[in-house]
């Protein structure tokens, strides 16, 4: 692209497509290292060595502080009875319970001690840090019913908030990047030890379910209190909801707090309690007509300084929106098409999500540009692993992105590939396995 960009005018756009950026005790796993044949957890240390618990009331890898590596995965059913899935389920529960704490997957065997057999993971993780791993098991719509069909007797117990999602304007999906009845994201400070955990998940579902479509992502080193970058250069997730959000609104009325947006309570069926509504979005970016858009237009459609994450106008990164600031023409400071302005709570009855994104990088290919001026040709096939979660999608994704693919500047240069959307129940007690109230149900 040469030249001004030809949306330079940030009140002479009207977007038609789709696009949306936006430590508790470890509780310790018994290692039996008497059936391990000499394979003992790795030795921990400061940052990568560390552990996330695993049985615990909540699942982790939600709320937990973003790792640097995630591999997120989704799988179809072959299973023809509920059992059988029941029983994937109780093996996968424990390997992730081993897996996070650093033990091998399954029990290994010492070679030529015994019956010669595939062993019971594959390896690669064996010596390597836990890295913070965290498995997130989620439960699809085809679990309840795919194709028409109630296949495991499940229908009735699929909440009435797990709503599948709309087609939305200017999305360009991709069967093979979309849906699911499982989804697992493995998230660690290492990425062989993220992709370990879902291969050796995939392993033991043999038979049971299929890979569907998976997702590699990073996200940069940073500070804690930092706000990490997307691949445009700005800072992603300041509006996340936390613990206690005390600033209001630019209407005056609070932000909802963490616990508010993201657990499922009461009002949803017992075996979602303190669980979440998990969508995945696959954004690719156009990063090249990005990097040729003048920064103070990149500014204007994302409603941000670019160097600072200040609202525009301001100069701290938290200062409040005050959307209806406006300049001595008394036009808005935030343009109406800003991305900020259309994903803030105000703008969408109080609704919030908590984004929980990684940028990723598959590469290159060959693409034809969706805005002037349409550039075909190879391009990086780069963008972001956007996934949120919420109390209820009808009123959180949703609600935001209905408006958001219609109207946000940002839809110039991003495109929704990939989609898919997860009820994740509540983390498993010691002993038990994920979804088992759900299956008890039945």
């Amino acid at each position: 692209m040469t030249g001004k960009c030809p949306f330079s005018s940030r009140r002479g756009f009207l977007a038609a497509a789709g696009g949306l950026m936006a430590a508790a005790p470890v509780t310790a796993l018994r290692a039996q290292t008497a059936t391990q044949k000499g394979i003992t957890p790795a030795a921990q240390g400061p940052g990568r060595g560390l552990t996330e618990p695993f049985y615990a009331p909540r699942q982790g890898g939600i709320v937990t502080a973003l790792q640097s590596h995630t591999f997120f995965a989704t799988f179809d059913l072959a299973a023809d009875r509920s059992d059988q899935i029941v029983t994937m389920l109780k093996a996968w529960t424990e390997a992730a319970a081993r897996m996070t704490q650093g033990l091998p997957a399954q029990p290994m065997d010492a070679y030529g001690q015994g019956e010669d057999k595939p062993a019971g993971d594959s390896g690669e993780a064996i010596g390597l840090a836990p890295a913070r791993l965290t498995i997130t098991f989620g439960f699809g719509p085809g679990l309840f019913v795919k194709n028409g069909k109630d296949r495991y007797g499940l229908a009735g117990h699929r909440p009435e908030a797990f709503v599948d999602l709309p087609a939305f304007t200017g999305e360009q999906l991709v069967a093979a990047q979309t849906g699911g009845d499982l989804s697992v994201q493995a998230c660690a400070d290492d990425p062989q030890v993220a992709f370990h955990a879902i291969r050796q998940l995939a392993r033991i579902a043999y038979g049971t379910a299929d890979l569907k479509w998976t997702q590699t992502g990073f996200m940069s080193n940073y500070a804690a209190e930092d706000t990490p970058r997307n691949l445009m250069g700005f800072k992603d997730g300041t509006q996340n909801p936390t613990a206690t959000r005390p600033e209001a609104t630019s209407g005056g009325s609070p932000r909802a707090g963490l616990n508010e947006v993201v657990w499922v309570t009461d009002k949803g069926p017992a075996w979602m309690h303190g669980g979440s509504y998990m969508v995945a979005r696959r954004i690719r970016i156009a990063l090249e007509h990005w990097d040729r858009t003048e920064i103070s237009f990149q500014e204007e459609v994302i409603g941000r300084h670019k160097y600072s994450g200040a609202p525009l106008g301001m100069k701290n990164e938290f200062d409040p929106l005050d959307l209806d600031r406006t300049d001595k023409d008394g036009n808005s400071i935030i343009p109406d098409t800003a991305h900020v302005r259309l994903g803030a709570p105000e703008s969408n009855g109080g609704a919030q999500i908590l984004r929980r994104a990684y940028s990723y990088n598959d590469g290159s290919n060959f693409t034809a540009e969706r805005w002037p001026p349409w550039r075909q040709g190879i391009e990086f096939d780069a963008g972001l692993l956007f996934i949120c979660y919420q109390r209820d999608p009808r009123a959180g994704f949703i609600r935001i992105f209905d408006q958001m693919s219609k109207l946000d500047a940002m839809n110039q240069y991003t495109t929704h590939v990939g989609s898919g959307i997860f009820a994740c129940p509540p983390g498993p007690a010691q002993g038990g396995y994920i979804g088992q109230k759900l299956f008890e149900a039945v």
